[in-house]
C-alpha cells in the first residue's frame, strides 16, 4: 500500500491547508498600510485565543524566544524566582533563569507527574518575584494545576509574577487567564494554531508592564516594551514573519468559522476536540495492555504512554514512520527509549485518532506481540470514548472477542 505521511507530534504540529495557502499569497511589505491593518487584526484575535484583554505581543521566534524574553524582562540579577519543573521544559525555565543571573528556587516532580499546591506553598518567599511553570509539559504528557497556583499567589498576598508557558497548553486547556491571575502565557505558532514554527505569542498583564520598568536585565530584541509601543501602531519592531502572520490570520480565521463565526467558541472547541481525542487515545492503550505514563494528571496535548518491559519506544516511533507513514515522538533526554508520545495537538480529528489507533493495533499485534491483544479492542474502547461511554476493563473486551 501507499503511505501516507502525518504527523502525530506535539509540534510541528498538521498544517491546516488555509493557513498555507494564505502563506503562498503574502507578497506584502511590513511597513505599508495593508499589513498594519493583517497586523492588528490577528493582534486582536490573539487576544481573544487566548482568552484575555491584555496586550498580546508577537514575536519572530520560536516559543523558547518568548520564555526567555518573559525571564529578561521581567527579573533583575539576584532576583529569587520560583521555578515548577517537572519535565525537559520545567528544565528550561530553570537555565533561562540562571542564564539571567536569577536565584532560583525550584520545586521538582518525577517524570510523569506533577508537584502539588502544598509543595509550592512552602517553596514560596516573601521575596519571590515571579513564579515560572509549564501548563502542559509536553515532554511527559502531564498536565499541571495553573488554576491550583494562581489561587495560591492570590491567598498568600504574593506579589510574584505567573508566567506561565502555555505553548502546549493553549489550545489544548481552558484558561481564564485574566480571572486566575496569570501575569503572562506563552504560545507559539507550530502549535494548536496550525502553522508552522517561527512564531512565538505571549500576552502580558498590567502588573507585569509594570514590573518590567524596574527589572535591570539586558534585553534588545526580545524588549517587550519596544514591541507593545510598535503594535499599537501596527507594526513590530523589526522585521516580522510576514508570511506566517498571514498563516496565523487566516488560522484564526478557521477557528473563527467552527464557532460559528465566534473565535472563543471556536477555541473552546479545539480545546474540546482535543481533550476528547486524547481521552479516546488513553482509553485505546490501555485496552491494548499498555500503561500511560502519565495517568494521574494527562495532558490533552499528547498521551505518553510506556512501551511493555524491555521493548524501547523507539521500536514503536520506528514502527509507525516504516509501515505507515505516521510520525509519534520518542522520549526526550533520559526518557527517550522509555516512552512514546502521540499528539492530539491542533488539527487532529476523530479520523485521525482512528486512524493511529488501528496503526498501532498492528504494531501491538505483530511488533510487540501484546498476549492475549487481539485487533479491534483498542479500537472499541476509543469507540465507546467517543460515543460517550465508559469503556470496558480490558479483560472484557478480551473475553467478548474471544467469545465471538
Amino acid at each position: 500500500m501507499i503511505r501516507k505521511t502525518r504527523l502525530f507530534t506535539p509540534g510541528p504540529t498538521p498544517l491546516l491547508p488555509a493557513a498555507q495557502f494564505a502563506m503562498a499569497a503574502a507578497d506584502i511589505h511590513h511597513r505599508t498600510p495593508e499589513f498594519r491593518a493583517l497586523y492588528q487584526r490577528v493582534l486582536e484575535q490573539l487576544k481573544t485565543f487566548v482568552g484575555t484583554k491584555n496586550d498580546v505581543i508577537l514575536l519572530a521566534s520560536s516559543g523558547t524566544g518568548a520564555m526567555e524574553a518573559a525571564v529578561s524582562n521581567l527579573t533583575s540579577p539576584g532576583d529569587r524566582v520560583l521555578v515548577l519543573s517537572a519535565g525537559k521544559f520545567g528544565e528550561r525555565w530553570v537555565a533561562l533563569a540562571n542564564a539571567f543571573g536569577c536565584a532560583v528556587d525550584v520545586v521538582k516532580a518525577p517524570y510523569g507527574q506533577t508537584f502539588s499546591v502544598d509543595e509550592v506553598r512552602n517553596a514560596l518567599q516573601s521575596d519571590t518575584r515571579a513564579v515560572f511553570m509549564q501548563a502542559t509539559e509536553s515532554s511527559t504528557g502531564v498536565r499541571h494545576d495553573v488554576e491550583g497556583v494562581a489561587r495560591l499567589l492570590k491567598r498568600a498576598g504574593s506579589s510574584a509574577l505567573l508566567i506561565v508557558d502555555g505553548i502546549t497548553g493553549l489550545g489544548t486547556t481552558h484558561f481564564d487567564v485574566d480571572g486566575w491571575g496569570v501575569d503572562v502565557i506563552i504560545g507559539g505558532s507550530q502549535k494548536a494554531v496550525m502553522i508552522p514554527p517561527g512564531l512565538a505569542y505571549l500576552s502580558v498583564s498590567d502588573r507585569a508592564w509594570e514590573a518590567m520598568e524596574t527589572s535591570r536585565n539586558p534585553r534588545y530584541y526580545f524588549d517587550l516594551r519596544k514591541e507593545r509601543k510598535n503594535a499599537h501602531k501596527g507594526e513590530s519592531s523589526y522585521t516580522p514573519a510576514v508570511a506566517l502572520i498571514a498563516a496565523l490570520g487566516a488560522a484564526l480565521d478557521f477557528l473563527a468559522a467552527q464557532g460559528g463565526g465566534d473565535l472563543a467558541t471556536g477555541r473552546d472547541a479545539l480545546v474540546d476536540n482535543a481533550e476528547k481525542c486524547a481521552a479516546m487515545t488513553r482509553a485505546a492503550v490501555e485496552a491494548m495492555g499498555l500503561r500511560l505514563f502519565a495517568p494521574d494528571s494527562p495532558a490533552a496535548a499528547a498521551t505518553a504512554v510506556l512501551p511493555p518491559a524491555g521493548v524501547d519506544s523507539g521500536v514503536v516511533v520506528k514502527e509507525l514512520k516504516n509501515r505507515f507513514g505516521a510520525v509519534i515522538t520518542n522520549g526526550q533526554g533520559e526518557m527517550k527509549g522509555q516512552i512514546f508520545r502521540v499528539a492530539h495537538i491542533g488539527l487532529f480529528d476523530y479520523m485521525d485518532t482512528i486512524a493511529i489507533i488501528g496503526a498501532l493495533e498492528h504494531v501491538a499485534v505483530s511488533t510487540l506481540k501484546i498476549p492475549g491483544f487481539e485487533f479491534g479492542q483498542a479500537l472499541a474502547a476509543a469507540q465507546k470514548v467517543f460515543a460517550g461511554e465508559t469503556p470496558s476493563p480490558k479483560h472484557e473486551l478480551i473475553e467478548a472477542v474471544s467469545a465471538r
